[in-house]
């Protein structure tokens, strides 16, 4: 398991550093959220431009809740993916898989880094399968998941509403954990 801080190089040469999320990563996350463009906001699970909402989500993954990980470059934060558990007894082996690349990082392979390493991290949670949320209309977002070994497990109708209150169909996808490889992945660890 790889130690955090840590380097990572992306395909284009390009190197970034990944560090497990903490109480000084708030308001560099705040920044991020607020630099998204609309789009990009009108999905989220939670509203991270809230800083009560920020100040929840860094205090559940300092309390082991979450497991998140966090990637700068030298500008600043660009990245993130995290794991949500809810603690439930029916669903304790669940964890929700949530990545967000500023747009700049997109098609990169910085999505992919952050995630395979997200991975390898959701076992100190016990967790045994991973799902990821997104909608019908987030093309992009399937196929990437796709990529990484996902599988489409349910189309719900109209199931979320963005912030406009226009509804979507929501999909949710699948992996079991047990079946993770870096070869899976196509990454290299550095």
């Amino acid at each position: 398991m790889a130690e955090y801080p840590t380097n990572v190089q992306l395909p284009d040469g390009s190197a970034v550093e990944l560090r497990r999320m903490s109480t000084d990563d708030r308001d560099s996350i705040l920044d991020f959220a607020r630099s998204l463009p609309q789009e990009d906001l009108l999905f989220l699970r939670v509203d991270l431009t809230e800083s009560a909402v920020v100040d929840d989500w860094v205090n559940n993954a300092v309390n082991g809740n979450s497991v998140a990980l966090v990637a700068y470059d030298s500008d600043g934060l660009i990245g993130y993916a995290a794991i949500h558990r809810n603690p439930t007894s029916w669903t304790r082996h669940l964890g929700e898989v949530r990545v967000n690349v500023n747009p700049e990082y997109r098609s990169r392979g910085l999505g992919r880094a952050l995630t395979s390493h997200v991975f390898d991290l959701a076992g100190e949670l016990g967790l045994q399968k991973l799902t990821a949320h997104m909608t019908s209309d987030q093309r992009g977002a399937q196929a990437a998941f796709r990529r990484l070994g996902f599988v489409p497990e349910a189309l719900l109708a109209d199931y979320v509403q963005d912030r406009n209150g226009t509804t979507h169909d929501m999909v949710i996808m699948s992996f079991d954990i047990a079946g993770h490889t870096d070869q899976a992945l196509g990454t290299v660890r550095i």
